[in-house]
């Protein structure tokens, strides 16, 4: 019998192209996904893949249930959604702020998607940049809050988790730094730090690799937008701290050979994203879908993100 369980496996599989990424998607372990395949190819007496392939490679029978994958899953969505949709009644409202200029890269595809399934759920869309979201949202000014930087101390509020990122230090390549692979904090002393115009205690590379090293860069220089950031790096005035997938975009748009991207520490600095809610409106379903929908979005556009 082939199970929905075995068809969303396959399908994350092909995503990531990877089992290892593809059981953090999944959240099981890389042992409980391989018994799950095993038990589908033993059923059936074929190999869906072949193992230890780079890239992955799909046997004829991995791709029919792929094909299989690609006309199921996308119609059960849509009955749970209507389903969900039935059993709340309702219209809702989501107010939504974020803290990372970077994140309307992908947030406004999902909203686009997320309009077509819930057209009665009244979307607004706020910039967090230049007020403080969180604690806006526990006064219900906000409905969700997209952050990096969960507060602990404020009551009521549930983090979702969305997907993990690294963040990557971009240097032109011109810059001394260049042909290195990772950077210290000690490196960026005597660098102009270009970040976005928002407090240092919401800035990854302050929080979590130059305060904890108690290194202050030699200037901190702000711009308002992802382009100017990368722009003022080309020209050589500075250095930016970036999430791999907005950096992977500017690289793959021409700019390869006028900026390198380094880790920030020899194991890099992974950081990760939540849609922070108030703990009341987690039984609403069209908020449940958001969270759904956000996920399946970056993960079919992002480059370099992991699950949670």
């Amino acid at each position: 019998m082939i199970e929905l369980r075995h068809l969303r496996a396959l399908s994350v599989l092909r995503e990531t192209g990877s089992m290892v990424r593809a059981a953090e998607r999944l959240h099981l372990t890389q042992s409980a996904l391989s018994h799950l395949f095993r038990e589908l190819e033993e059923r059936h007496e074929q190999a869906l893949f072949v193992r230890k392939s780079r890239p992955l490679r799909f046997t004829s029978a991995g791709l029919r249930l792929l094909q299989l994958a690609d006309e199921v899953l996308p119609r059960v969505a849509v009955a749970q959604r209507d389903l969900s949709r039935l059993a709340s009644g309702q219209a809702g409202r989501l107010n939504i702020a974020i803290e990372c200029h970077s994140c309307y890269q992908w947030l406004m595809p999902t909203l686009d998607a997320y309009r077509d399934d819930w057209p009665e759920v009244e979307l607004d869309l706020s910039s967090g940049f230049h007020f403080a979201p969180l604690p806006a949202l526990v006064r219900g000014d906000l409905d969700l809050v997209v952050t990096s930087n969960p507060d602990e101390s404020l009551k009521g509020v549930h983090y979702e988790p969305l997907f993990r990122f690294e963040m990557c230090l971009a240097v032109s390549r011109r810059h001394p730094l260049a042909g290195r692979r990772w950077v210290s904090p000690e490196d960026l002393a005597d660098e102009v730090q270009i970040t976005y115009p928002v407090e240092r205690e919401r800035l990854d590379i302050f929080q979590h690799f130059l305060d904890p090293a108690d290194v202050e860069p030699a200037h901190v220089r702000t711009a308002e937008l992802t382009v100017m950031m990368v722009q003022l790096v080309v020209s050589g005035r500075g250095v930016c701290a970036l999430p791999n997938w907005a950096l992977h975009d500017h690289l793959q748009k021409g700019q390869k050979g006028l900026i390198a991207q380094l880790q920030l520490g020899e194991k890099g600095l992974w950081s990760q994203l939540y849609a922070a809610v108030r703990e009341e409106m987690l039984e609403q379903a069209f908020l449940r879908d958001f969270f759904e929908t956000a996920r399946a979005t970056c993960f079919a556009n992002l480059n370099g993100i992991r699950g949670v």
